[in-house]
């Protein structure tokens, strides 16, 4: 059964320092100061970023003293991946068929 693509969600992960920090972010609870350190952004693009995210879904807080450490909703991206992996069969199906619209 497929689904309808998240868009939001998409466009979130669509940009390269956002999947970067998400990346970083599946393999470990991260703070803001060890983000600009992998990354290299500045702590203000830094921390814009992780506000899209948080308001996505996609990472939650801790707070830890005067840090913010951050952490992946990985449940977040499963419903992407499976939307993604419903498309993907989809096409092969169709693409199996030689579907094609006559022009």
């Amino acid at each position: 059964m497929m689904t309808s693509v998240d868009t939001d969600l998409i466009r979130v992960l669509g940009d390269p320092l956002r999947l970067r920090i998400v990346t970083l972010l599946a393999t470990e609870t991260l703070c803001t100061t060890h983000l600009v350190a992998e990354t290299g952004a500045r702590q203000t693009n830094l921390s814009n970023h992780l506000r899209v995210l948080r308001e996505a879904g996609v990472v939650e807080t801790e707070p830890c003293g005067r840090f913010t450490y951050y952490r992946l909703v990985p449940e977040r991206l499963e419903g992407l991946s499976e939307t993604l992996a419903d498309l993907a069969a989809t096409a092969r199906s169709t693409q199996a068929e030689q579907n094609r619209r006559a022009c």
